[in-house]
């Protein structure tokens, strides 16, 4: 059986045939690693055999990464208390000076502690982590953000690609979210998967979407795993949806927890399924509670009853 037929055969060139020696190296396939070749004109001379099987099994090997349940979401843990981050970006603090991400909890009980030592001493306005002055001025704030950006620190450079398009810069949002991808940021491949579908600063492009939606979901983006989901559903795809669906609700996210219930009453997800989807879901939001963050929540949501 020949390799584009299924079987591997790496002791030699697909090509022309020759052995691996001493002074023959052969090099795989980039695409499915199936076959090897002893120099780039026989990959080419071979590529019209190949392709097919090349496609398939590049497909394959994609799907075995990109379903592939990640053990926390892209937020990771917080690096005070070390529990597994909210997924709601808006209950936890950046820190500019370290681009440190602090949870709800170790926020609170840093203020707290603050206040206990009285305003003005030694703990008052410095940054949890790294305890450097937190910034007043909205000028130190974009100040400390650049200056991390400058020595390409990932974090910042996606925060700044979000000012720029909260400003309307979407040329340059898009330039400081790409960079940020290409140094594995899981929220800038989000943003710029938004940009291409919106079509803000770049062309809409459906693959370049699908693309980051695809990378942000790798490292544990629950709302680009949602999407994605969508995007199969969109396709009459409705088995790959429900995979999405359920990686995603494994990781906590309420609203695919909905999606999956769906499936589950059209007959794409078992009932076995579902209910191990849901002790997962309930397990992942057990395990980012903590009575710092119960009492920060319960503070911030009477802040908001009185306004």
């Amino acid at each position: 059986m020949s390799a584009e037929e299924g079987e591997e055969d790496t002791s030699c060139c697909a090509s022309c045939g020759v052995a691996e020696g001493d002074e023959i190296k052969l090099k795989k396939c980039n695409g499915c690693h199936l076959v090897r070749y002893c120099s780039v004109k026989c990959q080419r001379e071979h590529r019209p055999k190949h392709k097919r099987a090349c496609k398939e099994r590049a497909a394959e090997l994609r799907d075995e990464i990109l379903f592939k349940q990640p053990e926390g979401s892209h937020r990771g843990d917080c690096p005070i208390c070390c529990l597994p981050m909210p997924l709601d970006l808006n209950v936890s603090t950046l820190q500019t000076c370290c681009s440190k991400i602090i949870c709800p909890g170790c926020d609170f009980s840093d203020l707290r502690r603050a206040k206990e030592l009285q305003v003005g001493g030694e703990a008052y306005g410095k940054c949890p982590f790294c305890r450097d002055p937190v910034p007043k001025k909205a000028k130190d704030f974009m100040t400390n953000i650049m200056k991390r950006a400058e020595v390409n620190d990932p974090i910042a450079l996606c925060q700044m690609g979000v000012l720029r398009r909260d400003e309307g810069d979407y040329s340059g949002a898009f330039q400081y979210l790409t960079k940020a991808a290409d140094l594995g940021d899981a929220q800038a491949h989000y943003d710029l998967s938004c940009s291409y579908h919106n079509g803000l600063g770049v062309k809409k492009d459906k693959k370049k979407e699908v693309y980051h939606l695809e990378q942000a979901a790798i490292e544990g983006h629950v709302l680009a795993r949602n999407n994605l989901g969508c995007v199969e559903e969109e396709n009459g795809r409705m088995e790959r949806a429900a995979k999405h669906w359920i990686i995603a609700v494994n990781l906590g996210h309420s609203h695919s927890l909905d999606a999956v219930k769906s499936c589950y009453r059209q007959g794409f997800v078992s009932k076995e399924d579902l209910a191990k989807a849901l002790r997962a879901h309930q397990a992942a939001l057990d395990a980012m509670k903590s009575p710092q963050r119960d009492e920060a929540n319960a503070i911030r949501d009477y802040m908001k009853s009185r306004k």
